[in-house]
């Protein structure tokens, strides 16, 4: 950077995380971009000269793909409001919202504009949206994904409401080929309808939930996905995935050129099975959280690139929705606000460092949507941090999160570190100490379509490799 071009602000930290590794640096920002990242105690003209604490790390803002925020239609369960002011208090300045459980679900362009007429003005952090695939939209996806979503999410099995209806095999193939001929992404819930078993009241006990929602139901819908993708050269995303016995079939997958990534969710990472209380519904979501040794294959399917990406699924609802009936309480668990710290806190345990678990709540999701200007610090990003302090001691407290409704699995959980700052292009949005500041954010549009269909040409940047 110049020394004669005023900046707007500069941020020095002794930790900044920088081209994948922990480093000093002096970032300048001017007009919400990195306008530079320089060594530590560089001379730079600013308005603001800010520097972080020695003992905490400067992040690049986290990313996260898969948020349900709800409104309009189920605004009780949650909304923008509370959705993007917990988000930026746990260090995430974008998020993806999914086509449903708000009402009417984004499964056309009357739809999306009734979305984003609910959140203009009033993000806290940046907000894009996902597209919906069900029965009804089929062959009529275009327009959806001309005007902007970052792809199209649909279920092999019920979605649990009645306006978002499964895709079955035949369906699902279709869709297959409808996102290939679009340059489109799929996101899938892949479970099998036919090896879930049917239940009504289940009691309180969690074995006889799980019970109810195999493995082996993951890993029939994910091959039909992979066959699909094989098929068409479609590109095709796994959402959730919390059985570890679909790994060996998706690292076969990527090793033949099928354009498939995947997602794990902090829950599957924090938790696992032989430690649910009876009746604690809040832990409640499809697929399931499994057991300890399906935990452990999760982590190394991060480790080894298999998963790339962490992202929080956060599915909230209101109090009475969770019974303490693990058959008829609502599947879905709340986190979006503590899920980077949940996650953190079980890699300092296993000894996993910081410089490994990065990547995947900000390149790797970044990269899954297309963006290119955020999920990093360098020159030319958006201007969107968090600081860490990745030592501090505390205990999630579900009463004192910004979720709408206070259900959370994470109640109680003791943790490893806490983001203490966030920041929306060079503004200071929010703190640990004074909660959500200023409302700054802007609803984000999928990246331009001539740059999309480069991306879709050449492969993208996923944990440091080139996806086929």
């Amino acid at each position: 950077m110049s020394a004669a071009v005023h900046a707007d602000l500069v941020l020095r930290a002794r930790r900044a995380w920088v081209d994948g590794v922990l480093q000093p640096a002096a970032v300048v920002v001017r007009d919400g971009v990195v306008d530079a990242v320089l060594p530590f105690e560089a001379s730079v003209a600013a308005t603001e000269d800010r520097t972080v604490p020695d003992e905490h790390v400067l992040l690049p803002g986290l990313v996260d793909t898969h948020v349900h925020v709800n409104e309009p239609g189920r605004t009780e369960w949650e909304g923008f409001a509370s959705a993007t002011r917990a988000a930026a208090l746990g260090g995430v300045t974008t998020i993806i919202d999914m086509p449903l459980n708000s009402i009417p679900a984004t499964v056309d362009v009357d739809a999306l504009a009734v979305k984003q007429a609910s959140a203009e003005g009033r993000v806290a952090v940046d907000v894009g949206f996902w597209g919906g695939a069900v029965p009804a939209n089929a062959g009529a996806r275009g327009p959806l994904h001309d005007a902007g979503v970052f792809g199209f999410k649909c279920f092999t099995a019920p979605s649990g409401v009645d306006e978002f209806p499964h895709l079955d095999p035949v369906q699902l193939r279709a869709a297959i080929e409808e996102v290939a001929e679009l340059g489109a992404l799929l996101i899938v819930h892949a479970e099998d309808p036919d090896l879930l078993v049917p239940h009504g009241s289940l009691g309180e006990h969690y074995v006889d939930f799980l019970a109810t929602r195999p493995g082996s139901a993951e890993q029939s819908a994910v091959a039909r996905v992979l066959d699909g993708a094989r098929a068409t050269g479609a590109r095709v995303h796994v959402l959730h995935l919390s059985d570890a016995g679909v790994l060996p079939m998706i690292r076969a997958a990527k090793a033949d050129g099928v354009r498939v990534t995947v997602e794990t969710c902090p829950h599957y990472l924090a938790f696992e099975a032989g430690s649910i209380p009876d009746g604690a519904t809040e832990f409640k979501c499809c697929p399931p959280i499994r057991d300890d040794a399906n935990r452990d294959a999760l982590w190394a399917g991060l480790l080894d690139g298999t998963i790339d990406c962490v992202v929080s699924d956060h599915s909230p609802s209101t109090a009475d929705l969770k019974t303490d009936d693990w058959g008829s309480a609502w599947g879905g668990i709340a986190g979006l606000q503590v899920g980077f710290r949940a996650v953190w806190t079980e890699a300092v345990r296993r000894g996993i460092p910081l410089e490994a678990v990065l990547p995947w709540f900000t390149t790797g999701p970044a990269a899954l949507v297309g963006f290119t200007d955020r999920g990093r610090i360098a020159p030319g990003t958006v201007a969107h941090f968090a600081v860490l302090d990745p030592a501090a001691k505390g205990v999630v407290e579900v009463s004192a999160l910004a979720h709408r409704n206070p259900v959370s699995a994470y109640d109680g959980l003791r943790t490893v570190g806490v983001v203490t700052e966030t920041w929306l292009r060079g503004r200071h949005v929010a703190s640990a100490d004074d909660g959500v500041t200023a409302v700054e954010g802007v609803l984000v549009d999928r990246p331009t379509a001539p740059q999309h269909a480069r991306n879709e040409r050449s492969g993208i940047i996923l944990n440091g490799t080139e996806a086929p």
